[in-house]
């Protein structure tokens, strides 16, 4: 054989079982693990079951994200948000324009709708109790005190009604479920409206407070004569009895997915604002679908739209932060049902996928996927 090409073939097969060896080395290597990362959050407990559920999801599909989320209540999340302590928030409450100015570039994303009930504990009465808006308000304003009202008792002539003192029971802390419950107490009332009106945070006319939705139910749990508003997944775990309430076509509607459903349905399929602008037009009360339930509302993650202002953030985090939203948009919308909320319609979908992508860190644009 010529000596050149002895030469060559020499070569090519030493060249072949250096990449062999090489190829070797690197796939039979251990492979690189991931940077861990530590994301932070606080605020509603409204939506918690639903989060925590998402949360414990995610970090086994990305076991080096570790999420932290305390509830305390959307005042609190606002507040801790505001501050830049945490890297987001939840808050049933959409910032008012005083909270944007102090929050600047500040986003909100929807994740989910839920119901919130009317919470009972009487004895010997498990089911079927009927409320009224205006009955409802009057029980907080202090105006009816007793359970066999005669304005109850009308809406009830099929149970007998015990001639006990109505304990109600609110929320102590800043609370998005407080805001939306006095929101629906100002619609039905005028009385309500006028003397306490609506906010995150009232004057109560009466009653005891709790702190989070969690207290609120332990408290009437424990509490006979009680009454309380919770969000509709403590009610579920704790199997409270949960009151029937008028809508405005006049039927009493039982809080579940299926009328909580029905109510978010109302929310227009154009018109939504983005992430970046005022949601506080945007609620879902006293619907007019004949079985929509009439205390619906809308949660939110907060988050900014450039994340450099958050102290310690780094594209590693943001890229984790906003991944993990994109997953509660997405694969994380079917913890909804099981927990009684809603799943996001498209739309809602589609402004927090546009709300997102806008999302940046140092000017660079962060990754959804």
């Amino acid at each position: 054989m010529n000596t050149k090409y002895t030469v060559v073939i020499a070569i090519v097969i030493i060249a072949i079982l250096i990449g062999a060896v090489a190829a070797y080395i690197y796939f039979s290597a251990p492979a690189e693990e991931a940077a861990p990362v530590s994301l932070t959050g606080s605020g509603a407990t409204f939506p918690q079951p639903f989060l925590n559920a998402t949360i414990t999801e995610y970090s086994s599909i990305k076991p080096n994200v570790q999420i932290n989320y305390q509830g305390g209540g959307s005042g609190k999340g606002i507040t801790d948000f505001t501050n830049r302590v945490v890297d987001f928030a939840g808050s049933d409450a959409p910032l008012t324009d005083a909270q944007r100015t102090a929050a600047p570039n500040s986003l909100h994303i929807l994740e989910t709708v839920g119901a919130i009930t009317v919470a009972y504990n009487l004895p010997g009465i498990s089911s079927g109790l009927k409320l009224s808006g205006s009955a409802l308000a009057d029980i907080y304003l202090g105006t009816i005190t007793k359970w066999n009202d005669p304005t109850i008792a009308m809406l009830n002539s099929d149970l007998t009604l015990p001639n006990q003192d109505i304990v109600v029971v609110h929320r102590s802390d800043g609370s998005g479920t407080t805001n939306w419950f006095t929101k629906y107490l100002s619609l039905v009332s005028s009385t309500w409206s006028s003397n306490v009106g609506a906010s995150t945070t009232v004057e109560w006319p009466v009653g005891v407070g709790a702190s989070g939705n969690a207290n609120v139910a332990a408290t009437v749990t424990q509490t006979e004569n009680a009454i309380g508003y919770i969000e509709l997944a403590y009610a579920l775990k704790n199997s409270i009895p949960v009151a029937a309430l008028q809508n405005p076509a006049g039927n009493f509607i039982v809080p579940s997915l299926d009328t909580t459903t029905a109510a978010a349905a109302s929310l227009p399929s154009s018109g939504l604002p983005s992430g970046s602008d005022s949601w506080a037009n945007v609620a879902i009360l006293n619907t007019s679908g004949e079985q929509a339930y009439p205390i619906a509302n809308p949660t939110y993650l907060l988050v900014y739209k450039e994340l450099n202002v958050v102290p310690g953030m780094t594209m590693d985090k943001a890229t984790s932060l906003v991944q993990y939203i994109w997953y509660v948009l997405h694969d994380g919308q079917h913890n909804a049902v099981p927990l009684e909320y809603a799943t996001l319609p498209s739309n809602l979908v589609e402004v927090g996928e546009t709300t997102l992508k806008s999302i940046t860190f140092d000017g660079q644009s962060v990754p959804t996927q």
